[in-house]
């Protein structure tokens, strides 16, 4: 805690991420821009508006658990709402390892 570092569990949540970040802005490669989508509801929610990710994904729920397609999504969504609005990369890593530490540490 004194150093600054996150727990290796968290380390590993920041970087799925970091790659969800640069997959939802077409900074990722393409074939992971390809694997996920964009949330857009048929009608006008509330939700419409918070950068959400489609989470529902078609693969096999007992092998898919853990692929990037299926987590990503499910991770990229449980972030406040102001954090996936942020469009720099520096200022959403920065964002991400302070909520990330305050998570791990308990601090508020």
């Amino acid at each position: 805690m004194q150093l600054h570092w996150l727990p290796v569990s968290q380390r590993i949540q920041f970087k799925i991420i970091l790659l969800m970040f640069k997959a939802y802005h077409s900074l990722a490669p393409s074939y992971l821009c390809d694997s996920i989508a964009h949330y857009k509801p048929v009608y006008y929610t509330r939700s419409s508006d918070k950068e959400l990710a489609d989470s529902r994904n078609r693969s096999n729920l007992q092998y898919g658990q853990r692929a990037f397609s299926r987590l990503g999504p499910k991770e990229w969504n449980h972030l406040p709402d102001d954090m996936r609005m942020i469009t720099s990369i520096d200022k959403f890593k920065s964002a991400l390892k302070k909520y990330l530490f305050k998570k791990a540490y308990d601090l508020k």
